[in-house]
């Protein structure tokens, strides 16, 4: 079965171990003045909406989201996590993971770091770690159960979600942070809630606004950005899925937030009035 994308004529999400995302004509409306947000920063992209209250997207370049796929970078933090928290690889948020003494142009990894601590700061060296505990054929028979993107591990257990060996849609993207909000996925309420809390990175009166970000770079250089998540406003939930291409050097982790909440702004969110 391909996760895809469904051609059905209403809004359906497939059901195998978990549900991903999918959307059809009838459910979706295409907005393009997002393009906009794209041209200002000299990258292309696409974006997608989904209120689950109504059942019904709002989308940007809609066939770069449900048919294109790429790595996840460290969006796949939240899975490499969830199977690491399940497993007792990882015994809570807790868990400190020693520094191996490695300088690293990021100082916020150049530390002793704790599994929320790591998540929040998206240290790769801590879910390397993490990965080669789990080991190569456990983690095979999770992203198989979880028809998680195209499953290929490749070679290197500690960077296949970073060498373009795993590939995922902004359409499954989508699916997976649903399905983690609601508690779907085949994971313990445990291992779910610390996920969901680490991805928190806004929680005020009016919202709050939740995600992954994520950041590599194609086989032919361009750099990929992501950002997925959820913004909750008078506990109603919204997911989204932001995807971003461009040139190597740009400033990806400027660039993704200021279109997210741009986008978010112009859909009437942040105010607290939705």
């Amino acid at each position: 079965m391909n996760l895809s994308f469904n051609k059905k004529v209403t809004i359906s999400f497939l059901s195998l171990i978990f549900l991903f995302a999918s959307c059809s004509n009838n459910n979706v409306t295409i907005n393009n003045s997002f393009k906009k947000y794209f041209d200002a920063n000299n990258v292309t992209g696409s974006f997608a909406l989904f209120d689950n209250g109504e059942g019904s997207f709002v989308i940007y370049n809609l066939s770069r989201y449900k048919d294109s796929a790429y790595l996840p970078a460290s969006t796949f933090k939240i899975v490499n996590a969830l199977i690491g928290l399940q497993t007792g690889i990882i015994s809570n948020e807790k868990m400190i993971i020693k520094w191996d003494g490695i300088v690293r142009p990021i100082a916020a990894w150049n530390k002793d770091l704790t599994m929320e601590e790591a998540f929040k700061v998206s240290a790769v060296p801590y879910f390397q770690q993490v990965a080669k505990r789990i080991g190569k054929d456990t983690m095979q028979i999770w992203l198989d159960s979880l028809h998680y993107g195209n499953k290929k591990i490749g070679n290197a257990i500690d960077s296949f979600w970073l060498d373009n060996s795993l590939k995922i849609t902004a359409d499954e993207q989508l699916g997976l942070v649903k399905q983690l909000y609601f508690v779907k996925l085949p994971f313990n309420k445990f291992s779910t809630d610390i996920v969901k809390k680490a991805m928190i990175q806004e929680n005020n009166a009016k919202y709050i606004l939740a995600y992954k970000t994520g950041w590599g770079n194609k086989e032919n250089g361009n750099s990929i950005g992501w950002i997925v998540g959820w913004i909750e406003e008078n506990k109603h939930p919204y997911f989204f899925v932001l995807n971003i291409e461009g040139k190597a050097d740009i400033d990806m982790g400027t660039i993704r937030k200021n279109i997210l909440m741009e986008i978010l702004k112009q859909q009437g969110f942040l105010q607290g009035k939705r």
